[in-house]
């Protein structure tokens, strides 16, 4: 369900926002809505950050390039110990690791949601979907 609200905006942050969206081939609103949603989850969780790939935008530590489902899958790995986890990332320090799993905390489903999209790339699937990165599969050279 959505409100329809009154905002005013700055008139620069309008147009900065609309130039992204139609960079981005979005509606405004949806784009609002998006960017309100990070900025949100962001205040609540500081030292996360929202980075784009190719499987969309995800939450990530920032400054690290890991993201929020990569440190919740090895600390479930790693029988969900704390200890252990610091000892997996020795260059992450304890308030980072505390960011990872307080948004795994206050945002269950969307990591939940990822973790089981990466478990469904199984080895026999890869090399289905992309023989290309299977080792060993590579044409046969002409000539």
């Amino acid at each position: 369900m959505a409100t329809a609200r009154g905002l005013r905006l700055r008139d620069d942050l309008e147009e900065e926002i609309r130039r992204e969206a139609e960079a981005l081939g979005r509606s405004w609103s949806a784009l609002v809505n998006e960017m309100l949603g990070e900025a949100l989850r962001m205040r609540r969780v500081p030292g996360i950050v929202f980075t784009n790939g190719p499987g969309g935008r995800r939450a990530s530590l920032a400054g690290t390039g890991l993201d929020v489902w990569e440190v919740v899958a090895t600390w479930k790995a790693e029988g969900e110990d704390p200890q252990a986890l610091a000892l997996c990332y020795p260059t992450l320090s304890e308030p980072q690791l505390r960011s990872a799993l307080a948004y795994y905390q206050l945002y269950p489903a969307e990591i939940e949601a990822r973790l089981e999209r990466e478990r469904s790339w199984t080895p026999e699937r890869l090399a289905r979907e992309m023989p290309f990165l299977t080792p060993g599969l590579t044409p046969a050279r002409k000539g």
